[in-house]
């Protein structure tokens, strides 16, 4: 994943409104009204988060008659949790080196 993509993806899961609105579409499809429901704000207002997860490929929208279901795209979502692996892993093999460490020094003050 390009680091412009990365980053795009970051900044729409930056908010938690957006982060509502995935939650709530890993549950299935939903239209726009249905996603502005638990939200104490506009239509425009859900209309521009929706922009913006959709511009970051974290959603699409269909259009099926008059009805216009948004669908999460969970392929962003995959490429962001394996950049994250990548540092989960740096993360582990350090704490397990200073685990060592530590050892090694608990094990040199008990001689």
């Amino acid at each position: 994943m390009a680091d412009d993509a990365l980053s795009t993806t970051f900044a729409a899961l930056a908010d938690p409104t957006r982060r509502a609105i995935l939650a709530r579409l890993a549950g299935g499809e939903a239209t726009v009204t249905e996603l502005a429901e638990p939200f104490a704000v506009s239509l425009p207002a859900i209309s521009k988060h929706l922009k913006v997860l959709e511009k970051a490929g974290l959603i699409t929208r269909g259009r099926t008659a008059q009805w216009r279901p948004c669908r999460l795209e969970a392929r962003p979502l995959g490429e962001v949790a394996d950049w994250v692996e990548e540092y989960r892993r740096f993360w582990d093999g350090s704490f397990d080196r200073l685990a060592e460490h530590l050892r090694a020094v608990q094990e040199g003050e008990a001689r």
